[in-house]
């Protein structure tokens, strides 16, 4: 789909701006297949960027103006690098945010005329929104010439979502999309930022389930679990929740209070699994992984419990479907999408299967998409 959806925007950008675009750039969504609600908590993610990007056609201007249309909105907006102002709630407000963070961290940014498009489903929880963000940078390091540094870039993507946009994000989705590589998915130390590429087991798939609910009152149970989760590190005496064992845990959880200790657990023990997740991908184990996977959505769905009706069918569905190794809500939870590793050789199959029968089990209509990990952000041309 991408393909086409390079080619669509550079066809806009001629019958729009009259020329050719100089230059091309895209960067992925991604899906997180284990490491959930850890990233607050300063731990481990392992997600990989997914084969559906933000793409920006472009050509550089010499007035400081930023011109961008965008095919998702049919829309287009407008703006002076010089002086910036919000408009909350718009979806400008990404390209501006992220320039605004640029000139904050002390570059010198020159304009363009874009045209953009996306295939990041929106509201899914793939993060469209770090996608276009990623983008929006490189269109600004073509430009303007700066040197492209992935994890800098990720801080000022992650800063302009939390102090322009005023979404409180974690640093992964940026990070992602920012450092991802071909065939891999990538470690994640949400702490100092270190990351490890950890190959994905061999003729194996990633399978995307939407359960085609999205996300409601998340953000009130999300800055809940938060509180919950920092209440149980200032017990254990420690920064964050990343610094205690499994084994330090179950020493001391009988001593906090039943909802507390089952959100340090779900923290604590989904630290391990993703470490034992990135060990089993190294070795190409696709069954150790599965079964991380499996236990991981347990966890979100007994301890966390950030599950839902629609997801818990959707993984039931997925673990029931011929060539499933495992399966697991990702994202913030309670609705959007679950996430299967699946054989690659009945990838296909398996998608119409666990569409029919989940469908069958709530009436709803899911969407399923076979992803394949992606570079990050790039210049395509």
């Amino acid at each position: 789909m991408s393909t086409s959806l390079q080619q669509l925007v550079i066809e806009t950008f001629q019958q729009r701006f009259g020329s050719a675009p100089s230059a091309v750039v895209r960067a992925p969504g991604r899906v997180n297949l284990i490491g959930e609600h850890t990233d607050y908590n300063d731990g481990f993610v392992l997600p990989m960027a997914i084969d559906r990007a933000s793409w920006i056609a472009l050509r550089p201007r010499k007035d400081g103006r930023v011109t961008i249309f965008s095919q998702s909105h049919n829309e287009s907006a407008e703006f002076d690098l010089a002086k910036m102002t919000k408009n909350p709630h718009h979806w400008s407000e990404y390209v501006k945010g992220t320039a605004w963070a640029l000139q904050e961290a002390g570059l010198k940014l020159n304009g363009w005329d874009g045209v953009t498009g996306c295939d990041v489903p929106l509201g899914a929880g793939l993060s469209s929104s770090a996608s276009f963000e990623m983008a929006v940078a490189r269109a600004f390091e073509v430009t303007s010439g700066f040197t492209w540094d992935p994890a800098k870039m990720a801080l000022l993507g992650q800063k302009a979502e939390n102090k322009w946009v005023g979404v409180n994000c974690g640093i992964m989705d940026q990070m992602i999309s920012a450092a991802g590589k071909k065939g891999h998915a990538l470690l994640i130390d949400c702490r100092s930022l270190a990351h490890q590429l950890v190959p994905l087991p061999p003729k194996t798939v990633v399978v995307i389930l939407d359960t085609a609910t999205r996300r409601g009152l998340v953000g009130s149970a999300y800055n809940e679990r938060r509180a919950q989760c920092e209440a149980a590190a200032k017990f254990f005496g420690v920064k964050a929740l990343r610094d205690v064992s499994v084994a330090q845990f179950n020493a001391k959880a009988s001593q906090l209070d039943e909802t507390t200790s089952k959100r340090a657990r779900h923290v604590v023990t989904e630290d391990e699994r993703t470490a034992q997740a990135a060990v089993a991908m190294r070795a190409g184990d696709a069954k150790t992984l599965g079964k991380l996977m499996d236990a991981s959505h347990e966890s979100l769905k007994n301890d966390f419990e950030v599950t839902n009706d629609a997801l818990n069918v959707i993984v039931e569905c997925a673990r029931h479907g011929k060539g499933c190794i495992g399966a697991r809500m990702t994202g913030a939870g309670f609705g959007g999408c679950a996430v299967a590793l699946v054989e690659e050789n009945v990838a296909e199959n398996f998608t119409k299967t666990v569409a029919a029968d989940y469908e069958k089990a709530t009436k709803l209509k899911p969407s399923l998409y076979v992803c394949h990990p992606s570079n990050g952000a790039e210049i395509v041309r």
